[in-house]
């Protein structure tokens, strides 16, 4: 395979395949059908699934409302992985149900970092040398 034609990102149906798992996980926390004491009273949201090429691993990223307790969560999701996958198999209208593996999403935590790199007196400062030059 030639540098140009390897992909670059992940393929189209390994998006769409991402985007039906992350909506049959998302419906299965709102029916609160995972029984797991960790879990008792907490909201599960899921920002993005990404698959592996072959569709046959499912990288969950999920975060609790509040951010609360998100690495206890991910614990109680991944102990209850072989229930989980059973349950959205029958959604997902695929040859093989893939493997879920849930992390803790850590990208709002990223563009919180960014947004008050951007705000810091010293970027403000950089910021307004250009505008003074124009």
């Amino acid at each position: 395979m030639s540098k140009d034609t390897k992909q670059k990102g992940p393929s189209q149906r390994m998006l769409r395949v991402g985007e039906l798992v992350r909506h049959a996980l998302a419906a299965l926390f709102a029916r609160g059908e995972v029984e797991d004491e960790a879990l008792r009273d907490i909201v599960v949201t899921v920002p993005e699934v990404r698959m592996t090429p072959d569709l046959k691993l499912a990288n969950a990223y999920i975060m609790p409302l509040g951010g609360q307790h998100a690495e206890r969560v991910v614990e109680a999701l991944n102990r209850n992985r072989k229930f989980i996958r059973g349950r959205i198999a029958p959604q997902l209208n695929l040859k093989f149900a893939p493997d879920v593996r849930f992390f803790v999403d850590t990208t709002f935590d990223e563009a919180s970092r960014i947004d008050e790199l951007l705000r810091s007196e010293r970027v403000q400062r950089d910021l307004g040398d250009d505008e003074d030059q124009d």
